[in-house]
């Protein structure tokens, strides 16, 4: 895989008014009667589409995940956040095309009410719902919730970020 290149993504880091951030469970594939595994709670995040601009690709992806529109810009990490898929799943995601992500962070305030997150129709129904629960978290609480193969990434964006935490 060594050959790969990465995918240009963007991740969002939404915090509430009392500093919390934003988590959602991914959307499992398996039946109703299994139990949760962990590392299924993350932040927002997605592709950035051809031509688009990290920012703009943030809110989108922001819309699309969560129906948040109500949001201000707080940061921007400094520089571009990396990590490796696992070969396994490097194989069956995004074809094999990719050796893993690229992605440019945002901390966004949100300035809107609990109610206009909407998980199970995002971006008002247009989008397929990739999170079947969400809830506000601590920030140092983030990289213990993530994948593994994930938790760097979450180490540095928490790192960049640390400074908004709490109210």
């Amino acid at each position: 895989m060594d050959a790969l290149t990465y995918r240009p993504c963007v991740g969002i880091m939404l915090l509430n008014a009392e500093g919390l951030v934003f988590v959602g469970r991914r959307k499992s594939k398996r039946g109703p009667d299994v139990h949760p595994m962990p590392y299924e709670w993350q932040m927002p995040q997605g592709g950035i589409d051809e031509g688009e601009a990290p920012y703009d690709a943030a809110l989108r992806e922001l819309r699309e995940e969560t129906n948040v529109r109500s949001a201000q810009l707080l940061a921007e990490a400094p520089n571009w956040l990396t990590y490796d898929l696992p070969t396994e799943i490097g194989k069956k995601s995004w074809r094999g095309r990719f050796r893993g992500q690229t992605q440019r962070w945002f901390a966004l305030r949100f300035t809107g009410e609990d109610t206009e997150i909407n998980i199970d129709a995002p971006d008002n129904g247009r989008h397929k719902a990739e999170f079947d629960a969400w809830r506000w978290e601590r920030m140092d609480r983030l990289p213990e919730l993530i994948v593994p193969f994930k938790r760097e990434v979450y180490v540095q964006v928490c790192a960049h970020f640390a400074h908004l935490a709490g109210a």
